[in-house]
Parts: C-alpha cells; structure tokens; sequence
C-alpha cells in the first residue's frame, strides 16, 4: 500500500534531490567514466571493473594481502576476494606466502597480468585525458584541489 508524501513535508522528511546530492553525483561521474574505460577492457581482456581496479593497485603496489587491496581501494573485501580469486585462476595474479607468516600471502601481478595492465593503463590515462579536456587549466587544478581535500586519509 503506498503511502502519500505529507501535503507540507517538513526539512527532514522532503525528498532528496539526487540530482543535486553531492555523493550522488560524483557517483554518476565515477561510473560514467569507469564504465567507459570498463567497456574497452571487458571487451578485450575480459575483464571487469572491480578486477581491474585490483591489478592497478597491485601493480603500483606490489606484495600487498587481500586486505590490503581492499583498504586501498575502498573496495568490498568479498568484492576484492572474488576479483583475486578470478585473477588468480586466470593466471593474472600470482599469490605467494609471506616470509615471515605463512598465514598471509602477498598478492603479485603475473607476466600476464603485466601484459594487459600495460595495454589497459594507456588507455586509462587516455580516457582520463579526454575528461579532462572539458576543463581549462584553472578548472583542472582547482578540482585536484577538492578532490584531494575530499579524499579519505591514507591507511599506513
């Protein structure tokens, strides 16, 4: 049974206007853009966003734990778990265990692994040049500013 809106809704019960929701939007900006640059990779190498993602950072990043992905990417850790186990058998991710605790393993792209992410980073940077061609200079510097100021605290 729906119910109907209050006919003078009071501030904490008007609607929220997503289109003018600041998480909403930069969320409709990040899967546009990663949606675009997830179509040329998918088709290619099938691969998907959330894997992708896990090579980028192992790659920057080598010899990381599953947690550590996770904690870098502000990823799902079941997400990142299913993306590694995916990377893994496809044989695009190597794990190994850790020297001094044979309880963590240390998570290391393949020769595989380095072949695509060498052939989907340009194409990143490249999707990522084209959107920010839409800004001047001034625009491009002043939204690394915000963003920076925006972005979570790195993890040690």
């Amino acid at each position: 049974m729906k119910h109907a809106p209050p006919k003078q809704a009071s501030p904490e019960h008007a609607p929220l206007e997503l289109e003018h929701f600041l998480p909403y939007q930069l969320s409709i900006v990040s899967n546009t853009v990663s949606q675009a640059i997830a179509d040329d990779y998918q088709r290619r190498f099938d691969l998907g966003v959330t894997e992708w993602r896990v090579m980028a950072v192992l790659a920057r990043f080598d010899g990381l734990s599953a947690r550590e992905v996770a904690e870098r990417t502000a990823m799902d850790k079941v997400a990142v778990s299913r993306a590694l186990a995916r990377l893994v058998e496809a044989g695009r991710v190597s794990r190994a265990t850790h020297d001094g605790d044979k309880r963590r393993s240390v998570l290391s792209l393949s020769e595989a692994g380095w072949a695509i992410h060498d052939q989907v980073a340009p194409m990143a940077r490249q999707r990522e040049r084209e959107l920010l061609a839409k800004l001047d200079g001034e625009e491009q510097a002043w939204l690394e500013r915000i963003l920076d100021k925006l972005m979570p605290p790195e993890s040690p």
